[in-house]
């Protein structure tokens, strides 16, 4: 009996089709451009810097514009993929993805680079709420739903070691324009495959129903939350730009929230909050990034600036942990079917903070092989059953007109998670680096202590998200809960 119930499961999954593994392909395509677009720039900025005269000051804008408009305009961008259409939104913003990485990779002055940078940013903020937010739509089933969110947490977890690899490839090669210039022959495959493989769907709202205050306020508070914490390192956390900063964003946040609570049609309909352990998850995503982000970061500067690896090196030397990632997320959609997201959260981000605090312990002196490969493929255990748990997670039980909300929210928690990280951490590392310069010690080794410090405040970070995955949904990965049914109440684990 439990056999045919299987093949008839089998039978009737989307999965299993070619048009469902094409879909899904196509998804995770979307993903990864967006998620490996920070990384692949990251390693080409020394070229960058030398190509078109950049300050060090001005070369942070490089990656932190994208990830300004990125975050910034994430919320916005998962409700007006609800109301408009999910393909609809994803097509557009891929076209102004595309069109900013031309502009961005034809740049003669760092003007020009710095806004195709910020367009980017927007582009893929329409872009990544509504392609997760198809993903969870379309495959419905427990067992497809599972794996494909297996394999996105695969390409999500891996994208950022990838991108470091590719950024190495193409700098070393073709030049670091390449790195932008490289996305717009694959965005134009996107488009052409959302139009043979995605649905569209007829227009539910017009833009006389968008909450204009709404998307005023939160666009701006989240603008504002991410240059402050973008920028607090180098102003100092204790000057009056980044308090007036921070005050000044949780103030239109908390007018937002009061728009929200009287507003017939919100941009943020409160009633999402209420899906139990909706909050938990996006916060386990913010802490847990903070951490993992920042590693990625951290250890690449080990790698360059203390172990003088080129580009290609470092690149190259983070193979290991994409194909762990990839192994583990094929593991967890399985295993969420089995024992429920939460096990998986919590046991995968004590793994990672396992792997990051062996690789705290970086010496001056140190090898690949016996300094940095261990703690990445512990570290890359964790990351994929983390990664794809907490995605579950957060998309558990949540009505299909709400998917590109849920989505965009996770998505900008992981963008909120990577500002903050690198804002607190480049702090650590610096003040523990300039206190060992100031009592002499060699440079290379005063290096490294900052860079150990800020790794071990990275596991630390994520140890604690693992504490908060306690409180998130813990669920196997069933369908939405079905019409009429309490919307706080999801589906539980038995």
């Amino acid at each position: 009996m439990t056999d045919s119930k299987e093949n008839l499961m089998t039978e009737g999954s989307f999965l299993a089709t070619g048009r469902g593994r094409l879909t899904l392909a196509l998804l995770c395509t979307i993903a990864f451009i967006d998620f490996a677009d920070a990384p692949i720039v990251n390693v080409a900025l020394p070229a960058i810097r030398g190509d078109l005269d950049f300050s060090v000051q001005a070369l942070q804008w490089v990656p932190s514009a994208y990830l300004l408009a990125y975050g910034g305009l994430m919320l916005l961008g998962g409700r007006v993929a609800d109301l408009f259409g999910r393909r609809r939104v994803v097509v557009a913003g891929t076209v102004l993805f595309c069109l900013s990485s031309l502009a961005g990779g034809l740049a003669q002055d760092a003007g020009t680079l710095v806004g195709a940078r910020l367009a980017q940013g927007a582009g893929a903020a329409l872009m990544l709420p509504g392609t997760l937010s198809i993903l969870t739509t379309t495959f419905k089933e427990g067992r497809d739903r599972n794996m494909a969110l297996g394999i996105w947490g695969g390409v999500a977890g891996g994208a950022a070691a990838a991108g470091v690899l590719l950024g190495g490839l193409l700098t070393d090669g073709p030049g670091w324009r390449w790195v932008m210039l490289v996305n717009a022959p694959v965005c134009a495959l996107v488009i052409a495959g959302l139009f043979l493989l995605v649905d569209g769907e007829r227009r539910t709202a017009r833009l006389a129903d968008i909450d204009v205050p709404g998307a005023l306020l939160v666009t701006g508070g989240m603008l504002l939350l991410v240059y402050t914490l973008v920028e607090a390192p180098d102003a100092g956390w204790d000057t009056a730009r980044t308090v007036g900063g921070l005050a000044g964003a949780l103030l239109l946040l908390a007018a937002f929230l009061a728009v929200e609570h009287r507003t017939r049609d919100p941009l943020l309909p409160l009633s999402i909050l209420r899906v139990k352990g909706l909050v938990a998850a996006d916060l386990t995503q913010l802490i847990g990034i903070a951490g993992l982000g920042s590693m990625f970061f951290f250890l690449s500067l080990y790698m360059g600036s203390v172990l003088g690896y080129t580009p290609l090196e470092t690149g190259s030397a983070y193979l290991p942990l994409c194909f762990g990632v990839g192994v583990a997320a094929g593991v967890a959609g399985k295993l969420t079917g089995r024992f429920g997201t939460r096990p998986l959260i919590v046991t995968g981000m004590l793994i990672a903070a396992a792997g990051i605090y062996l690789l705290s312990r970086i010496p001056v002196d140190g090898t690949y092989v016996a300094d940095l490969l261990p703690g990445l493929l512990i570290t890359s255990v964790g990351l994929g059953f983390a990664f794809v748990a907490v995605t579950t997670a957060a998309n558990a039980n949540v009505p299909a007109e709400r998917a590109g909300l849920a989505a965009s929210m996770l998505n900008a928690s992981q963008q909120l998670g990577g500002a903050l990280g690198l804002a607190i951490l480049t702090a650590v590392a610096t003040s523990r680096t300039n206190g060992l310069l100031a009592d002499r010690v060699a440079p290379p080794e005063a290096l490294t202590g900052g860079f150990s410090r800020a790794l071990l405040a990275c596991a630390v970070f994520v140890a604690a998200a693992a504490v908060i995955g306690l409180r998130a949904a813990n669920t196997r990965g069933e369908a939405p809960h079905a019409e009429g049914a309490p919307l706080s109440e999801p589906v539980p684990v038995r």
